[in-house]
């Protein structure tokens, strides 16, 4: 049974969330000044040695512990000039990349509902990840899931030079906390291409911050933690290769909107109502967004700029979008007679998402297969493999883009990845280390069954109470009006 009136309640939950977080400042800053914390003992010894560290002629190296300040002048001005762009080039990929390629394919009615889709996902999203999301997912020495102590970021409030050593020690920790939250930003709000036209946004927004901290965090604490169990071996992980997000971001996003689809059931009138898009051009300049900002993602993801890997995942992707965007026009062509511009746009983020674990570490000849791959495996996922199986309703194709392209692309990183391009990497065809492709398939099955039940589980507890799909006559109508009193006027 629904419980009553608890959809009116959504909206003031999220903004008490929000308006809370001064009410917790007091107990903050005793956490804070804390004589055990770390961030005030490490203060206090920075401060302690400031005249040495000033007389020194060459500062001394951060050390490898967790957390650790040092002096200013350490930090690599080039990485960190790089990572803040990378960090703005990403966000740009969600708002307004992502906002109007979705708008640009639904109809008419439902276009401003689509982009406040992307737009609440960016704001709620960018909150938690400041209360709680950074701490679980990047902090702590766990295998599976970080601490609370960056609750609030507030080491941050005593040293703005504080350094993750372990996973980006030339650059201020502020700028590595906001490169990983676009990350955490864009993962949530792809989703919402597969549960377009029918899904409350109350219940959405809810399921936004829920996936956030249940299934997002613990797996990208698994993959890119200093300690995860499926990442780096140097600290005891399988080593899984995911260089810029192909599990943690793509597949992800995939299952949890396969999921979403099949729990919302089809959009009313699939099938006999015309569901043509609405705004093509919106879709092809949102994609281009996408393809721009994707060189944050990924060339980014090398969190540095003083040596060559960066350049390589740059020149990675391009070759591998622009290889798949050709492969799906080309099976277009060959079997609707036509390339059209959706299918082209689409074929580009095919593309981008199967390079992104592969791009540092694959040479140009490797993203040239690896895109090909994407742009025909994602058209036959999308177009033909959805109506084929025909029991889920992916309005957009997140699961036949995202969920298949980020598998495919995890999985030919371990078939072409070289030792020549990054020295942490050996993989099957060049290296010859066959075991590569054993972990690339243990990573994707563990995100995908993972993310596939905490997904379920999440959907039937908000289905259960305030429910997640609007009604039929609201849907008929059109969600703009009816979820937001807005409307597009004109053609």
């Amino acid at each position: 049974m629904k419980l009553f009136g608890i959809h009116r309640w959504a909206g003031l939950a999220i903004a008490a969330m929000i308006l809370g977080a001064p009410l917790a400042a007091v107990a903050q800053n005793a956490a804070v000044n804390a004589p055990a914390t770390n961030a005030a003992a490490s203060n206090a010894t920075n401060a302690t040695n400031s005249a040495t560290n000033t007389a020194a002629a060459t500062p001394a190296a951060p050390a490898n512990e967790t957390t650790q300040t040092y002096p200013k002048d350490n930090n690599n001005a080039g990485d960190d000039a790089w990572m803040l762009t990378s960090s703005v080039l990403v966000l740009m990929m969600t708002i307004p990349g992502l906002a109007l390629f979705y708008a640009g394919m639904v109809r008419k009615k439902n276009v401003l509902a689509t982009i406040a889709q992307s737009f609440g996902a960016t704001a709620l999203i960018t909150v938690l990840w400041m209360l709680i999301g950074y701490s679980l997912a990047f902090r702590g020495t766990g295998k599976y899931i970080g601490d609370l102590s960056y609750v609030f970021l507030a080491p941050l409030n005593l040293d703005i030079n504080i350094a993750n050593t372990d996973l980006a020690p030339t650059i201020p920790e502020t700028t590595y906390m906001f490169f990983q939250m676009t990350f955490a930003i864009i993962t949530p709000a792809l989703i919402a291409g597969a549960l377009a036209d029918r899904m409350k946004y109350s219940a959405f927004l809810l399921f936004m911050g829920a996936w956030l901290l249940l299934v997002y965090c613990p797996i990208a604490h698994w993959v890119w933690g200093a300690h995860g169990w499926l990442g780096t071996n140097s600290n005891g992980g399988l080593g899984a290769l995911d260089f810029a997000g192909g599990t943690v971001v793509h597949l992800n996003a995939g299952t949890a909107g396969l999921v979403t689809a099949i729990m919302l059931g089809k959009r009313k009138g699939l099938g006999t109502e015309n569901f043509a898009p609405f705004n093509p051009a919106y879709a092809v300049i949102g994609a281009s967004l996408l393809w721009v900002g994707w060189f944050g993602f990924n060339a980014g993801s090398a969190v540095e700029a003083h040596d060559g890997q960066a350049g390589m995942a740059a020149a990675a992707t391009q070759i591998a979008t622009a290889a798949a965007t050709l492969a799906w026009m080309g099976m277009e062509w060959l079997i609707a007679k036509k390339p059209t511009v959706i299918g082209m746009a689409s074929g580009a983020v095919a593309g981008l998402v199967a390079i992104t674990p592969a791009s540092g570490f694959v040479n140009p000849t490797g993203a040239l297969i690896i895109g090909i791959a994407a742009g025909a495996v994602c058209y036959f996922a999308a177009v033909h493999l959805k109506k084929m199986l025909g029991f889920y309703d992916d309005a957009l194709d997140c699961w036949g883009v995202h969920g298949i392209g980020g598998a495919l692309g995890a999985i030919l990183t371990g078939a072409f990845a070289s030792n020549h391009i990054n020295s942490s990497a050996k993989g099957w065809l060049i290296d010859g280390n066959f075991h590569q492709m054993i972990l690339q398939f243990i990573d994707v099955g563990a995100v995908f069954v993972y993310c596939g039940v905490m997904t379920f589980v999440i959907l039937a507890v908000l289905k259960y109470t305030m429910g997640i799909r609007v009604s039929e006559d609201v849907e008929v109508e059109g969600l703009d009006i009816n979820l937001h009193g807005e409307v597009i006027q004109g053609g």
